[in-house]
Order: C-alpha cells, then sequence, then structure tokens
C-alpha cells in the first residue's frame, strides 16, 4: 500500500498493468484483466457476506512470478528493493531492512 488513492473514475481496473521488480529485475508483470475475478464481482461477493467501509482494501493474490515458485526459491533478503509499478499511479519502492 502506498500513500495514493484513486477514486474509481481515474483508473481502469478491468486493464491495469501491474509489476514488481527486486533489485532492478523484472519478477512479475500481469494484468488486472487477466484475473479470474474482476474487481466488481469481488466487492459484490464479499459485501454480500461484510460490510465493506471507506478505507477497507480487498487483496488479490499477486500475478506469477512470486519467490517461492522459482526452483530454487528466490525469497526476498535484507537490503533487497521491491518496486512495484501499477499503470494510472505510479511506484512504490521499498528496501528491506532486518532489525
Amino acid at each position: 500500500m502506498g500513500p495514493l488513492a484513486l477514486s474509481k473514475n481515474l483508473i481502469d481496473l478491468t486493464d491495469t498493468s501491474i509489476k514488481c521488480w527486486v533489485n532492478d529485475k523484472l519478477r512479475q508483470d500481469g494484468n488486472t484483466a487477466l484475473m479470474i475475478f474482476d474487481v466488481p464481482s469481488l466487492i459484490e461477493t464479499i459485501s454480500a457476506g461484510i460490510t465493506l467501509y471507506p478505507g477497507d482494501v480487498i487483496v488479490t493474490g499477486t500475478p506469477a512470478g512470486v519467490g517461492a515458485g522459482f526452483p530454487p526459491p528466490k525469497f526476498l533478503k535484507n537490503n533487497d528493493t521491491v518496486t512495484i509499478k501499477i499503470s494510472g499511479i505510479g511506484a512504490l519502492v521499498n528496501k528491506l531492512a532486518s532489525k
């Protein structure tokens, strides 16, 4: 999650690119058009069972390319930099640090 939220008229969730890099290496390259269930269906299904409030977050999973799926697995480690770019929104960059 980042410091920016958009209203639904500023982004097309039926066709939005989502990419993730770890240390400048592309790991994930997906699009909301490839989701099994579209966003309106997710909201409808969830709200049938619970009340959604402004600020609630619905997480939908992730495109192919997660570290556990590599042989051998590529887990994140201290000092890795993760960059996520979503078309129409921008980029979120986080550097991992251990305590």
